[in-house]
């Protein structure tokens, strides 16, 4: 039967016998674009388009990228994993943007029957999470559910590994011989391992670095990221049997035993970035707001993005909304948002630049500066079509930052920092892409309209496009037709364009006070002299007794782990500008100055 035979039994639209698609995982298009008379490409798939779809693979039948299965109630995730990797694989060998895992098809007669795997919706998405951790970070694009008139089909859509990283299912490689399930083969392995490693700037070996040149502690927390991440595959004891050669390795920060220039970037010492050279290596802050104030951050990148974090103004703001008694306290900056912010920066900057990344600190933002464009679509694909990106710039840089939780491979962090902010009722973050190749992201740290607050704090619920369009209006921005009208009909908006504002008389009115806390230069100089003058009058000091030294100098608001963050950073800066030295040993040191 033709495929123009079975969309006309399934009642298919006119629509969908126009989708001539070749669908073996490429893509969808309608055959003209009925304003502009031009073909073009849909790279989302529409609900209505389900039905030609599957009509278009069981007719095409199965392949490298095509999987049918009856889908029995007793379908093991072991085996939905297996086959994700598998499928995945065999799609980027073949240049295919995605690939297929149907259940509810008859393998054999071809023929729909349906399946009653995972009758709960939130059993089956559940399937996304569990697919994330056992391939490090990757998952389905979508988990479509098709009401066939001949049962429900469940249409698994999976993208392809990204170029130059192979996906592997707890640990093992899979891919397809013909229509069958097999270990992926070397070749094959190879292939996809070399696609990026020529023009991958992060892959570079660098030929005489050498363990000596990474940072013992940068290496320690990597070992207890790496442990925890992947506690479900190896036990502590195992991985702390391994040799840095084999951690490395394992964690994807070496390739073949070779440290390479992503291996010194995250782990290096901050005197190892010479190897880098003619790239600076370096994060710089200032704040703008006080002349001369700067402070230029180097390798190891694991650790330098906490090191940041503690130098920002993060004063605490209490909100407190019309009739209410309690205030919301939250930080002018969430931690997450901030280090996200910088962990994109790190995995995304266009290194063939040799350009630094900038912060700026304003009173009431940040901005985070780096030179590389999008290189794989614009961020609101991935903010508000949850796109999953195929290639990256640093591949092998994104794949070792992956392994250490830096980051995830499947574009969640921007909706991540969109919605954190969201949360906290402050404005939303801005991108700029420039034509000079450099992208600016903004993080707000007080508020621009308390309207906006408000409507956030009583509409908890409230669709991410109407927040967006909100706050484009809060601050002056354009928004489309159609977001305007949306917002009119909501009561959430009032005036005229282009005098368009917030709506307070939903909104009511809030009270917002910032906490005037010491700025950081004040508290770290302060925190610097007690140390210097207890080892002055003492000679020496165990890491406890400095603990106990700064207890009533630090923020009592920063969680234990903020703090012992913050009194390591105060350490390495004393020890980096020669002031004290380590007289004791690594586990157990004992600071003494230096004379």
């Amino acid at each position: 039967m033709s495929i123009e035979e079975r969309l006309a039994n399934w009642g298919a639209t006119t629509h969908d016998r126009r989708l001539t698609a070749y669908f073996f995982g490429l893509y969808i298009y309608p055959v003209r674009d009925q304003k502009t008379n031009v073909a073009r490409k849909v790279m989302a798939i529409k609900p209505h388009d389900l039905r030609a779809v599957l009509a278009r693979l069981i007719d095409a039948w199965e392949s490298e990228v095509v999987e049918f299965k009856r889908g029995t109630v007793n379908f093991l995730v072991n085996q939905l994993g297996k086959y994700f990797s598998a499928l995945a694989n065999e799609a980027n060998l073949r240049g295919a943007e995605r690939a297929w895992l149907v259940l509810g098809v008859d393998d054999n007669t071809r023929e729909v029957i349906g399946t009653k795997y995972k009758n709960n919706t939130d059993n089956l998405q559940a399937d996304k999470g569990r697919v994330h951790d056992g391939t490090g970070g990757f998952t389905f694009r979508e988990i479509h559910v098709l009401q066939h008139p001949n049962g429900r089909v469940i249409m698994y859509e999976i993208p392809a590994a990204p170029r130059g990283i192979p996906i592997s299912w707890n640990g093992y490689w899979h891919g397809r011989a013909g229509d069958k399930l097999v270990a992926l083969n070397p070749e094959k392995l190879e292939q996809i391992r070399s696609q990026s490693i020529n023009n991958d700037w992060s892959a570079e070996i660098i030929e005489n670095a050498a363990i000596s040149d990474l940072d013992d502690h940068a290496l320690s927390i990597a070992r207890k990221i790496f442990a925890t991440k992947h506690s479900n595959r190896f036990s502590q004891n195992e991985i702390s049997s391994w040799g840095h050669d084999l951690f490395l390795d394992r964690s994807k920060l070496t390739f073949n035993g070779n440290i390479t220039r992503a291996t010194l970037l995250l782990l290096g010492k901050p005197e190892a970035a010479y190897y880098l050279n003619p790239h600076p290596a370096e994060i710089t802050w200032t704040n703008v707001e006080k002349e001369r104030v700067y402070e230029h951050f180097y390798p190891p990148f694991l650790i330098t993005p906490s090191d940041i974090f503690n130098r920002l103004q993060n004063n605490n703001i209490s909100i407190l909304p019309k009739n209410e008694l309690i205030p919301h306290v939250i930080e002018k900056y969430d931690q997450r948002v901030i280090l996200e912010a910088l962990h994109n920066c790190i995995a995304h900057q266009n290194y063939h630049k040799n350009a630094r990344i900038l912060v700026k600190e304003h009173d009431d933002k940040i901005i985070f500066t780096s030179q590389g464009a999008f290189y794989d679509r614009t961020p609101e694909d991935y903010l508000l079509n949850q796109y999953t990106p195929n290639y990256y710039r640093n591949t092998f840089l994104v794949q070792a930052m992956t392994q250490l939780n830096m980051i995830d491979q499947m574009g969640y962090g921007i909706s991540d920092i969109f919605n954190r902010q969201r949360n906290r009722y402050l404005p939303l973050p801005d991108y700029e892409l420039s034509n000079s190749d450099e992208v600016s992201l903004t993080i707000y740290g007080s508020f621009v309209d308390q309207s906006y607050s408000q409507i956030l704090m009583k509409m908890t619920d409230l669709p991410l496009e109407d927040v967006l369009a909100l706050d484009r209006i809060q601050k002056n921005q354009k928004i489309n037709k159609n977001a305007l009208s949306r917002l009119r009909r909501k009561k959430l908006i009032e005036g005229k364009i282009p005098n368009v504002f917030v709506s307070p008389n939903l909104a009511g009115k809030i009270k917002i006070e910032t906490e005037n806390l010491q700025n950081a230069n004040g508290y770290d100089g302060c925190s610097e002299k007690i140390i210097k003058d207890y080892l002055e009058e003492n000679d020496v000091a165990d890491r406890s007794t400095i603990d106990q030294l700064l207890a009533q100098q630090l923020d009592q608001s920063l969680s234990e782990e903020q703090k012992d963050n913050k009194i390591s950073y105060i350490i390495r800066k004393l020890k980096l500008n020669g002031v004290i030295y380590n007289s004791g040993t690594k586990k157990y040191p004992k600071w003494s100055l230096v004379k």
